[in-house]
């Protein structure tokens, strides 16, 4: 089990990095009371105790009052023996948290009824010792969403890259209208109809028949080559802007044939290249489709 603890200067961005984590495939949990880290760190490192939780990432600040010095107690007698453990300091500078404390109109935990430099002075000073002890740190002071994500991802991916996208792959027919969730629509009614051959007329795109049909057609072959090749070049690119999932809905008259056949096969190309794939037929059951 990997345990984060993802912590740093308060406004720095902790709540958007632990969406970004969990989208990643990490168990967040955020303000966890720091006396209780090292329960929940025995339960989870224990043999079959928490073999659920294969990643976990612990949101910690000043917010967790006189107990959040027994993290740096903790940290000091236990942690570094945990295996996988490991602390991501978020920072910016006093320039860039005044500026967003004063866009969202929230006060600093620290600063009350003082001023906002006066917090995040105090917390500063606080923090020192534990953005010493961080195996990571990130200013975020001029970093977009997006960026922040694309570093993120950089650390705790390494080089699977933007493998954490979702795709859902999904044949439908256009008769039944197109998928209203639908990122990307592909129209496969130029490849020839299996409907009408009587053999394979009630069999699917998932039968042999069927398929062999579809890719003995030429321009099927040269149409998921395209395909592929757009695909390879959007996912990175949909992900850089914070996208986690796309619908890719491929289309022929009744969703039976010639869809089913094409989906299975870009279902196949996105789960060999690594990215999460899920593969629906939408009307593949229905009655009378062509």
């Amino acid at each position: 089990m990997e345990l984060l603890i993802v912590t740093g200067m308060s406004g720095a961005g902790k709540s958007t990095v632990l969406k970004i984590l969990e989208d990643i495939g990490y168990f967040c949990i955020d303000n966890m009371p720091p006396f209780l880290i090292p329960k929940f760190a025995e339960i989870c490192f224990q043999p079959g105790g928490g073999s659920e939780f294969e990643k976990v990432a612990l949101g910690m600040d000043i917010r967790g009052g006189r107990h959040f010095n027994e993290l740096f107690d903790w940290l000091s007698d236990t942690a570094s023996d945990l295996p996988g453990y490991s602390i991501l300091f978020l920072d910016a500078t006093d320039e860039a948290l005044i500026k967003r404390y004063k866009e969202t109109r929230r006060n600093h935990p620290l600063a009350k009824n003082d001023r906002v430099i006066s917090g995040i002075e105090k917390e500063r000073e606080l923090l020192n010792d534990l953005r010493a002890k961080s195996n990571y740190i990130v200013d975020t002071s001029n970093l977009l969403t997006r960026h922040l994500k694309e570093q993120i991802m950089e650390i705790f991916t390494g080089d699977k890259g933007f493998t954490h996208m979702i795709c859902t792959v999904m044949s439908f027919g256009f008769k039944y209208g197109v998928p209203i969730d639908a990122d990307l629509v592909f129209d496969v009614r130029f490849l020839p109809n299996p409907f009408y051959d009587t053999m394979m007329r009630n069999k699917t795109g998932n039968d042999k028949l069927v398929r062999d049909f579809v890719f003995s057609q030429g321009c099927a072959g040269e149409f998921l080559e395209k395909l592929q090749d757009m695909l390879k070049f959007l996912i990175p690119h949909y992900a850089r802007e914070g996208k986690n999932q796309l619908v890719i809905a491929i289309g022929c008259t009744g969703g039976k044939h010639r869809s089913v056949a094409i989906a299975n096969n870009v279902h196949h190309f996105l789960a060999e290249h690594g990215y999460g794939a899920m593969l629906n037929h939408r009307d593949i059951t229905n009655d009378g489709q062509r």
